[in-house]
C-alpha cells in the first residue's frame, strides 16, 4: 500500500494498512476478495503529505503494510476467528489497523478484537445499508448482519453510532427501527443531498468526545456513478467530496481502527472505484490522532 515497506510484525508500529480478501459473506456481486489487490495498486500515485488538512502521517507515524489476512474461503465461521486472531495480535502491539477489504462481514471480528482492548467502541459507518439485518436464508453471519452481531456481544457504545449515507428499497416500511431504538444515530442519504457535510460533522465529533471510535466505510455508500465497483449498488449516493468531509471531519476524534470495504474490481475495469478507495484511506490514516497537522 502506498509503496511503504511490508511487515510481518506489527510490533513497533503506530499504524498499518492490512488486506483482508474476503467475499464469501456477499449477498449479490461477488469479487471483494480482490479488492485489497487493486486498492494497493493503486494506491501507487498517493504521496506523503496533505496539503488539505496539513497532515503529515509519514512525520508522526511508523507505518507499515501487513500484507493480507490469511482467511479460509471455504468458511466463513473459521474466516472470522482468523480475522478476529490476527487482529488481535495487532490491536495488542499498540497498532492501528487501516483495512482493505473485502465484504463488512469483516468488521465483525476486527470490532471483537478492537473492544477486547478498548472496550465498547463509537462507530462511524459510512454505507448505503445500515447492515443490521438478524439473518438472511438461516444465517446469522453475512455482510449484512455484521453491526446486529455486534449490538449482541456488546462490542459497541450504541448511544455513540451514526450511520451515513443510508438509502434503497426494502421490505418495510420502517427498516431503521432496530438501529433506532438501540440509539443509533441514522443520516439518510437523502439528507446529505446537495450540502456540504461539515455541520454534520462538528454535530458527530460532539456525539463521540473522546472516547475511542471506529470508522467503518463501504465504498458503496458513494452513489455508483463514482464507485460502480461494488457488489450491491445503490442509486444516489454521496459524493467523493462529501466522503472527505466525513473523514476529514474526523480529526481529533480518538480514533482505534478503520477499514474501506466492498471494493469489488470485475465491475469497475477503469480502477476509478479502487482509486477512489486508496485515497479514503490515506485519508484516514491522515485522521488518526497521533498525526501532525500543520
Amino acid at each position: 500500500m502506498m509503496r511503504l515497506p511490508v511487515q510481518a510484525s506489527p510490533e513497533g508500529l503506530d499504524a498499518a494498512f492490512v488486506g483482508v480478501p474476503l467475499d464469501i459473506g456477499t449477498s449479490n456481486r461477488p469479487g471483494a476478495r480482490f479488492g485489497p489487490r487493486r486498492i494497493r495498486e493503486e494506491s501507487v500515485m498517493l504521496r506523503t503529505v496533505n496539503p488539505s488538512t496539513g497532515a503529515l502521517p509519514f512525520q508522526s507515524l511508523r507505518v507499515a503494510d501487513l500484507g493480507d489476512v490469511n482467511v479460509n474461503l471455504y468458511n466463513l465461521q473459521d474466516s472470522c476467528r482468523l480475522i478476529r486472531e490476527a487482529y488481535q495480535k495487532i490491536v495488542a502491539a499498540g497498532c492501528v489497523p487501516l483495512t482493505l477489504g473485502g465484504d463488512h462481514t469483516i468488521t465483525y471480528p476486527i470490532l471483537q478484537a478492537v473492544a477486547k482492548k478498548h472496550g465498547p467502541v463509537g462507530l462511524l459507518h459510512v454505507d448505503a445499508h445500515t447492515d443490521t439485518a438478524d439473518k438472511a436464508l438461516g444465517e446469522k453471519l453475512y455482510h449484512g448482519t455484521p453491526f446486529r452481531r455486534c449490538v449482541e456481544e456488546g462490542l459497541l457504545d450504541c448511544k455513540r453510532v451514526v450511520q451515513i449515507g443510508i438509502r434503497g428499497s426494502s421490505m418495510t416500511l420502517d427498516p431503521y427501527r432496530y438501529n433506532r431504538s438501540q440509539g443509533f444515530r441514522v443520516v439518510l442519504a437523502e439528507d446529505c443531498w446537495m450540502k456540504s457535510l461539515v455541520p454534520l460533522m462538528a454535530e458527530v465529533r460532539q456525539q463521540m468526545g473522546g472516547r475511542p471510535i471506529y470508522i467503518s466505510f463501504d465504498i458503496d455508500a458513494l452513489d455508483p456513478a463514482y464507485a460502480p465497483g461494488t457488489g450491491t449498488p445503490e442509486i444516489a449516493g454521496l459524493t467523493p467530496s462529501q466522503a472527505l468531509e466525513i473523514i476529514r471531519g474526523c480529526q481529533g476524534l480518538n480514533v482505534v481502527g478503520c477499514d474501506l470495504v466492498e471494493v469489488s474490481p470485475l465491475y469497475d475495469l477503469s480502477g476509478n472505484t479502487a482509486l477512489l478507495a486508496a485515497n479514503l484511506l490515506f485519508e484516514m490514516l491522515c485522521a488518526l490522532p497521533r498525526v501532525t497537522a500543520v
